[in-house]
Parts: C-alpha cells; structure tokens; sequence
C-alpha cells in the first residue's frame, strides 16, 4: 500500500528543506552543521519520494545540474564525487566547460541534484578550510618546501576519502530504512535515470582509477579532519 502525503504536508515539508538547505557555512553555520542539514534534507526527500508512486516517480524528469569547479586541473573533490552521487540517488559526471575548466554535472531527479550540488559545495569548502588548518600545523612547518606540495595532495586525499566513506556508510544505512519499510527507492529512481541517459546517448565512459604517491603522515592527518566531521541523517522534532 502507498500513503500519499497531502498538499499541507508536502508544503510543510518544502519549506523545511529550504530552511536546511539555507544553512551554509556563509551564513555562520559550521561545516559540521551544515553537513548534517544536507544529511537530513537527504532523509526528508527519501520521505517525499516514498510517498510517491512508481508511476509518479516516472513521470517526474530527469535534469541535470552542474557544478563548476572554477579550475582545469582536477581537485579534491573528484576523488568524493562519486559517493557525493550515490548518497543523492543521481548519477554524475566530469566535463569542461566553454573556458576549458572542469565541472560535475550531475544528472537525476531535480530535488536529489539539488541536494548533490549543494552537499558537493559544502565538502569542497570543508576541504579547503580543513587544509588552510593544516598548512599552519608544526607538523606541516616543519616539512622541506619541495615536500609541502605532496603534503597537501595527501591531506586532501585523506580527508575525502574519510569522507566519502561516511557517506556509502549512510546511504545503506538509509537504504535500510527504506526497505525496511516495505519499498526501495534506488532500482526504481536508477532505472529512470539510465533509460534518460542511453536516450540522450552522450558517449559517456568511465575512467580508470588513478594511482599515487601519498605522505602516509599527512593522509592521516587529513583522514581524521574528515573523520571528525559530524554528518548526522538523524531528524530531530522542532
């Protein structure tokens, strides 16, 4: 049996997702606090969609919506984007724009790629502050100039890493939930994704994994950066 939500509820609802999802670092959140509001506007929308049925869902399109990284080489956040998408139910990708620099876009329903947008902006803000931290550490001081650069690629890559963890953590702990509730979202949402995706035929290909050298120092550090991080799914009555 599907439980339908009614017009009051499902406005309640939008209006307190936007309330989480304002909550950014800009305007004095945390990045811990604003990581949780993205993990609990993630729970409402599972609510949201649970309501809904698969015919509903279907009929709801496919959008993209992409993420500028204002740079050409790759940057820490490519190495979370991945579980960024799967926490968020959509799929993504990596392109240039017209000047040459790289972007996500991300592909899926509008309300889950919002959400990924937003909860890609907040990682890669935490991972730039999170690093500046670092830069100022004795530990960091007391490396050689030519070490610094490595150091740097090492407690970002760390600090993702612990990160994205999380995240696939999360999501199966909300996939649970789900199923535990007698359905599961991801077949039906992934199903309408990928009939969009070989409609639209865009020659996607998915890329080898990279490997590198890392400071085995400095990766830990950024590994507990990320690890302390409070991203909490948990909805807390108001």
């Amino acid at each position: 049996m599907t439980t339908h939500i009614d017009g009051s509820a499902l406005g309640k609802l939008r209006l307190r997702i936007q309330a989480l999802r304002a909550k950014t670092v800009d305007n004095g959140c945390t990045e811990d606090e604003a990581l949780a509001a993205a993990a609990k506007v993630a729970e409402l929308l599972d609510r949201y969609d649970l309501a809904l049925t698969d015919v509903e869902l279907r009929e709801a399109a496919c959008e993209r919506l992409e993420y500028e990284t204002n740079r050409k080489k790759r940057i820490p956040l490519d190495d979370c984007i991945g579980a960024v998408a799967h926490f968020c139910d959509c799929r993504v990708w990596r392109e240039k724009n017209h000047a040459g620099q790289a972007r996500y876009v991300f592909f899926g329903l509008r309300s889950d790629i919002e959400v990924a947008h937003y909860l890609a902006d907040l990682i890669d803000t935490a991972v730039r502050t999170e690093l500046g931290r670092y830069k100022t550490t004795r530990a960091y001081q007391a490396l050689r100039h030519q070490e610094r650069s490595m150091a740097n690629t090492s407690f970002a890559l760390g600090m993702v890493s612990s990160i994205a963890g999380k995240l696939v953590a999360m999501k199966a702990d909300r996939d649970d939930v789900n199923r535990g509730a007698g359905r599961d979202l991801v077949p039906v949402k992934f199903s309408i994704i990928d009939e969009e995706l070989a409609r639209l035929n865009l020659g996607l290909r998915q890329r080898p994994a990279r490997t590198r050298m890392v400071s085995p120092a400095a990766y830990e550090a950024g590994n507990l950066a990320g690890a302390s991080l409070t991203i909490n799914p948990g909805l807390r009555k108001t």
